[in-house]
């Protein structure tokens, strides 16, 4: 039996539960939200569906789970101006839920925001190894920029790095053309936007998150051994420590096998620094 556990079964956080069950990855699903109204929908919402799934809905259910999902916490909202806003309001959450996952075996998806700054924080709270902690992010901008490119008129592969956030890279060096800087400052500018029409349109994000976050669980549990785009917990790659960045990274059923040192130009480099050191002041903020 292979068995998700998702703390926080809002917006994002049950879809993730029901398109896990719906694809057929997970055959028990742990859920834990602190509201018992939403639980309680969520959990006959899925039973409604006939999906062959057992729920079983006790934090200590969560601790068994070879994957966990971190998505609790308030979501951007179109009077939040970036991720990193959410930073006061979320900490006492990312405690309260670093206090169950203390010492949790499984491998741990962050994708509360700020994404980098919280896998950073519990991987400092739970004692869980910075090779099990994942953070989730870099496959959906990397979507939105595929679809930037698109609209150029630009092939991929589109992969970006960084920060989840405003400080993120695209990373342009890997294509097969060259993109000027003044085009690529422009495509960067509607990158840190892109998520905004969908919120101020829907009142939030749904879709897209949850099936990359699906993607990424099922290439944990599947042992894929595939390269994404993930925040990682940095102990010196791409000259970075103290903080969780997305950088390319091989994963498998073990979590982070490897993280990969890409040859980044001066462009992407200087924006990668920018973004580690936003990020780092930010993590020794909440990490005392």
């Amino acid at each position: 039996m292979t068995r998700l556990g998702v703390l926080g079964v809002g917006r994002i956080g049950g879809e993730v539960a029901y398109l896990s069950a719906l694809t057929g990855i997970v055959d028990e699903l742990a859920l834990y939200d602190r509201t018992e109204s939403l639980l309680r929908a969520q959990v006959l919402d899925i039973k409604h569906t006939g999906l062959p799934v057992d729920i079983l809905t006790t934090p200590r259910d969560i601790l068994d789970a070879e994957v966990c999902v971190f998505a609790a916490g308030l979501p951007r909202t179109p009077d939040i101006r970036t991720r990193a806003d959410l930073l006061a309001a979320n900490l006492p959450v990312t405690k309260q839920c670093g206090a169950l996952l203390k010492d949790y075996p499984g491998l741990l998806v962050t994708v509360t925001n700020p994404m980098d700054v919280n896998n950073y924080l519990l991987h400092r709270l739970t004692g869980i190894p910075k090779e099990r902690c994942i953070g989730f992010g870099g496959q959906l901008d990397s979507a939105r920029f595929l679809h930037a490119l698109a609209r150029q008129g630009i092939a991929g592969p589109a992969v970006v790095l960084g920060e989840h956030g405003e400080n993120q890279v695209p990373v342009f060096s890997r294509l097969a053309i060259s993109v000027a800087e003044e085009k690529r400052d422009e495509i960067l500018r509607g990158l840190r936007g892109a998520s905004m029409e969908v919120i101020r349109g829907k009142g939030g994000t749904v879709f897209g998150p949850a099936y990359h976050m699906v993607s990424l669980v099922k290439i944990l549990l599947t042992d894929t051994q595939a390269t994404v785009p993930c925040s990682a917990v940095l102990d010196g790659e791409y000259g970075m420590e103290g903080c969780s960045l997305g950088v390319p990274v091989r994963l498998g059923r073990g979590g982070i096998q490897e993280i990969e040192q890409w040859d980044l130009d001066p462009w992407e480099a200087a924006a990668m620094a920018r973004a580690g050191t936003f990020i780092s002041d930010l993590c020794r903020k909440v990490v005392t």
